[in-house]
């Protein structure tokens, strides 16, 4: 890629294009990172040696006295507002194969697409899910030989997080991590701080006992294990519980499990504790969505019971009166940030009564990965968990939501740290008990993902949602976003939605530029799925670690290891040239407002939209989301009549002679047609 006549390459290295245009995904993974730190020098100088330096990677020194070099490119910012307007692209580090992926990954990607949010990166737990972390140690399996032989000192999968992010940084990146309000249900932070969750008794597939006071047993029964099976380090057994759980965490942990770098003994140790645990039916209350969130009970079916490797069984459990969204997740336990009312006789939560030091402990251990990554914002987990009855309440104060509080205690030292919350902005009170929105302003949310990379482009459920959305973007504190692809919805339940109307999907989400978007990797050269296709391809499969072999989560079973990029070259192509030619542009526009000529039709009676930019308008941009019909002509009111539109590009590649030159009849300019799913781009210039 670095060779004389490599299509892109010399480009980016003079500065002339943001990114390397002509590689595909798979084929910029393919390059020796030597080559790839070759190419950044050529276009960055030193400062890309100064991001891999020892004094860049030493986690014992405070950020702000980090060299300025590597410091996030919204170091300057006050506030948080920044993330309101970002392009962010979404990797699973799993699909790239380690951190020295995401460097080359992110080579693929213009400088509209201002933030990547890394997937979970912790240790996983149950059939090793990204988001069912086991503890707080980062995920060994993301560690890059390259890396490593690059610059020696990078010997440490933290060290090499912080050289990533110091990558990106210089490259004009913001970096994201993930805020998740639980762990895996068995993890060793469970396990570790049992007082840090709720927990229950099952007998005979029955919930017998889920009363406060059962977290002493689980206690007593951790100890007593312990006793028998002695110190996994060096460091004795103390002789009471109390006096256990009362030691640092680090200290609790390697006696309990052993040492950091011992994962297969750690393991092991976990398991036969787990084992001890559920012979007295001990068990975390399992992770819930959707009203009414409390009250479960062990799915009475035999056929949703799982038998482990170990011989231990796996229910499912059930909400014992469920609603249209409720839900259980099994393998998950969220974190008991509140007391309980009546020793939780009736599954109720006492939200007068915050548990002071769950909040600490997680603000606290996000706070410290936040500092080993340099992260600038949040992704937070199941945002949409809002568990009050009475919804927001008059009183807002730090322990309203844990996603909020996290972000507002990493923001006393890093001031532009934002949060992005993982909603799907659904009717009122479908996951939550009042508006959406005004629980994500409440829990000081930037911006929120919402859902239309779940709809087909140009659908009724399409305009409608995106209308919704513009009409709070303009009057919300919390931003919605135009969802292209996530890593959630590709999977072959989905493979409707990316069939047609990719190109203006990207379109939208690169002109509307006071509006935030989120594309998944692979979606730039996604194939085109009629029937599903192997599990191998698709990103959402690569968030879980399920094999052929296991039967606990059959259709999510892959049987290789390795991410299958598409082929689809026409599609890559074409949003290539997009994206060539939005680089034009995007100087031109950003920072604008968004002036809807023809806004998106919330009758979906039409499928045209067109808009420009508030002031000083310099382009305009009209799209057809009708996929099945030609636009017909139509006209694009409220400019003035003496200018005249120039089309300078469209996503079907060519602009027909009568649609070049637009000017006004004195009323509107006329388009005489848009092909299907077409965008097209047109710069205003003044009339002879």
């Amino acid at each position: 890629m670095t060779a004389p006549g490599t299509p892109g390459a010399a480009d980016y290295a003079s500065g002339a294009s943001s990114f390397v245009a002509g590689p595909r995904p798979q084929d910029a993974l393919a390059l020796p990172l030597t080559e790839v730190l070759d190419l950044l020098r050529r276009r960055l100088g030193n400062v890309v040696a100064m991001a891999l330096s020892p004094e860049a990677v030493d986690l014992a020194t405070p950020l702000d006295s980090l060299p300025k070099q590597v410091r996030s490119p919204r170091h300057t910012e006050t506030d948080s507002s920044w993330l309101r307007r970002s392009n962010m692209v979404g990797v699973n580090v799993r699909t790239v194969g380690d951190y020295a992926g995401v460097v080359k990954y992110a080579l693929t990607l213009p400088e509209a697409f201002d933030s990547i949010h890394l997937l979970p990166i912790w240790e996983p737990g149950v059939v090793e899910s990204l988001y069912g972390i086991a503890g707080w140690n980062l995920n060994n399996q993301f560690y890059s030989a390259e890396l490593e032989a690059a610059a020696p000192h990078l010997d440490s999968v933290d060290k090499q997080l912080r050289a990533t992010s110091n990558l990106l940084h210089v490259m004009g990146r913001t970096i994201g991590i993930d805020v998740i309000p639980h762990t895996d249900r068995f993890s060793e932070i469970a396990l570790g701080n049992p007082d840090l969750f709720e927990w229950m008794r099952v007998r005979d597939r029955q919930i017998v006992d889920h009363s406060e006071s059962l977290v002493d047993d689980v206690i007593d029964t951790i100890f007593e294990w312990l006793r028998e099976h002695g110190s996994a380090s060096a460091v004795a057994v103390p002789k009471t519980a109390k006096k256990l759980f009362a030691m640092p965490e680090p200290d609790r942990l390697q006696i309990l499990f052993g040492d950091k770098g011992d994962i297969y003994g750690r393991i092991e140790r976990r398991v036969d504790l787990v084992k001890r645990l559920k012979w007295f039916g001990l068990e975390p209350v399992p992770a819930t969505m959707g009203v009414p969130f409390r009250g479960m009970m062990v799915d009475p079916d035999p056929a949703h019971t799982v038998v482990d490797d170990y011989g231990m069984e796996w229910p499912d459990f059930v909400i014992t009166k469920p609603e249209f969204m409720s839900r259980v997740f099994s393998p998950l336990a969220r974190f008991k940030f509140y007391g309980r009312l009546n020793d939780n006789a009736d599954w109720e939560v006492d939200f007068a009564k915050p548990r002071r030091h769950v909040w600490d402990y997680v603000c606290e251990h996000y706070a410290e990965t936040q500092h080993i990554g340099n992260f600038d914002f949040m992704r937070g987990d199941m945002s949409h968990v809002q568990m009050r009855p009475d919804g927001v309440p008059d009183v807002i104060d730090e322990y309203y939501d844990i996603l909020g509080t996290v972000k507002t205690r990493i923001q006393r030292k890093v001031p532009w740290f934002g949060y992005f919350a993982e909603t799907f902005l659904p009717a009122r009170d479908v996951f939550q008990f009042g508006e959406e929105l005004d629980h994500l302003e409440a829990s000081r949310a930037d911006s929120t993902l919402g859902d239309l990379q779940s709809t087909v482009v140009g659908s009724e459920e399409f305009l409608r949602r995106f209308r919704r959305y513009l009409d709070d973007l303009a009057n919300r504190r919390t931003a919605p976003t135009f969802g292209v692809m996530t890593a959630d919805k590709d999977d072959p339940r989905f493979d409707e939605f990316y069939r047609a109307g990719n190109e203006v999907r990207l379109f939208t989400a690169l002109f509307v530029p006071d509006m935030p978007s989120y594309t998944g990797l692979g979606f730039e050269i996604r194939d085109v799925h009629w029937e599903p296709v192997e599990n191998e391809r698709y990103t959402k499969l690569f968030v879980f670690r399920e094999h052929g072999e296991s039967n606990i989560y059959p259709s999510k079973a892959r049987h290789g290891d390795h991410f299958i990029w598409g082929e689809n070259q026409e599609l890559f192509e074409r949003l290539t040239a997009l994206r060539i030619y939005a680089e034009s542009v995007l100087g031109w526009i950003e920072g604008t407002t968004t002036r809807w000529l023809i806004p998106p039709d919330a009758t979906t009676l039409r499928g045209t939209a067109a808009w420009t930019q508030v002031g000083d308008s310099r382009y305009v941009f009209v799209v057809n989301y009708d996929l099945e019909k030609d636009s017909g002509y139509f006209g694009i009111p409220a400019l003035p009549d003496d200018v005249i539109l120039e089309g300078e590009f469209s996503t079907d590649g060519s602009i027909a002679e009568v649609d070049q030159l637009l000017t006004s009849n004195g009323f509107f300019h006329r388009v005489e047609n848009l092909a299907p799913g077409e965008g097209r781009a047109y710069r205003v210039v003044s009339a002879p």
